[in-house]
């Protein structure tokens, strides 16, 4: 038995002669969180329909669940949940009926008790009868989680699950996520959000439909090659704009009263920001890279394949 769920090598998809997915290879390990990211249009939605057989990859092979993604697809799609980014339950049914509905899609003999214990698990059971279209955006999410995990999947697929809810929502949300993990559920989800991103066992990053790192948070920063300097001052918009361009100096980012300039030439870097050093105005120090640091990097070093 293998000691993942996802183990795909090689997935490729295109449409239209556009290549979407190029040579995607991704490992998630049983029982954790995997955060896939990305910008818009990257192939994030297009690699979870492959991985869970909504899709069909031109070429490329793996297992989903130790199960084949292309032979197997019927019997993995019995085994995941996917929440997509749009709501997609019934506007005019209330929390229960859609529960209930989706409980005998699947054919679940116990479907009544499967619906408490959904209703119970996810804080729905005060609001079982109001209709899902009056739901805020927070408790839409919480009723097509819960509808996600009724059928009791193995393998969790959130496509951008936190869009448009309010901090305290994405909190509760991620709070669940960990709790369905500690039960040895295995959730993949694709976020825009760096402090989601940091919630996750490990992240994967693609661009331009090929996947650009892999690991956990601390050994993507880590490997990045990435290195950042802090300029505090009290005009950096103008510090700004007279560090841009400079040799060495790939990303200059705004961060409240103060400037992150990062490049991988520490020593360009360096050379550059010489003349700035004895500026009394600004206070320089040397800042571990974030996330979104690395992110912005690996963007910058991606390429278009149709450009």
């Amino acid at each position: 038995m293998t000691d993942h769920a996802i183990d795909v090598r090689g997935l490729n998809k295109s449409f239209g002669g556009r290549p979407v997915v190029r040579d995607v290879s991704i490992r998630v390990a049983k029982g954790r969180i995997c955060g896939f990211l990305g910008p818009n249009g990257s192939g994030k939605t297009t690699t979870i329909r492959l991985l869970c057989g909504l899709l069909t990859p031109d070429s490329g092979s793996g297992t989903c669940l130790g199960l084949d993604i292309v032979r197997d697809a019927p019997a993995i799609k019995r085994q995941v949940g996917y929440m997509t980014q749009k709501f997609s339950l019934y506007e005019d049914l209330s929390i229960r009926e859609n529960l209930d509905f989706v409980a005998r899609m699947y054919g679940m003999a116990n479907r009544r008790a499967v619906v408490e214990e959904a209703l119970e698990r996810l804080g729905l059971a005060t609001r079982q009868r109001q209709l899902a279209g009056a739901l805020s955006g927070g408790w839409k999410q919480r009723l097509a989680l819960a509808a996600c995990i009724l059928h009791r999947p193995r393998l969790l697929l959130l496509d951008e699950p936190t869009a448009g809810v309010d901090p305290k929502a994405r909190r509760e949300f991620w709070e669940e996520i960990h709790r369905l993990a500690a039960d040895g559920l295995t959730v993949l989800v694709s976020t825009h959000y760096m402090d989601e991103a940091e919630r996750c066992h490990a992240i994967a990053y693609i661009a331009y439909g090929r996947l650009l790192a892999e690991g956990t948070v601390e050994s993507v920063i880590g490997t990045s090659g990435l290195v950042t300097r802090r300029a505090a001052t009290a005009e950096p918009d103008a510090l700004a704009a007279r560090l841009e361009g400079l040799p060495g100096l790939e990303m200059v980012v705004r961060f409240g009263g103060a400037l992150h300039v990062s490049g991988h030439d520490a020593a360009a870097m360096d050379a550059s920001l010489a003349p700035f050093r004895g500026d009394p105005a600004i206070r320089w120090s040397e800042v571990e890279p974030g996330l979104e640091d690395v992110f912005i990097a690996l963007m910058a070093q991606a390429q278009d394949p149709l450009q």
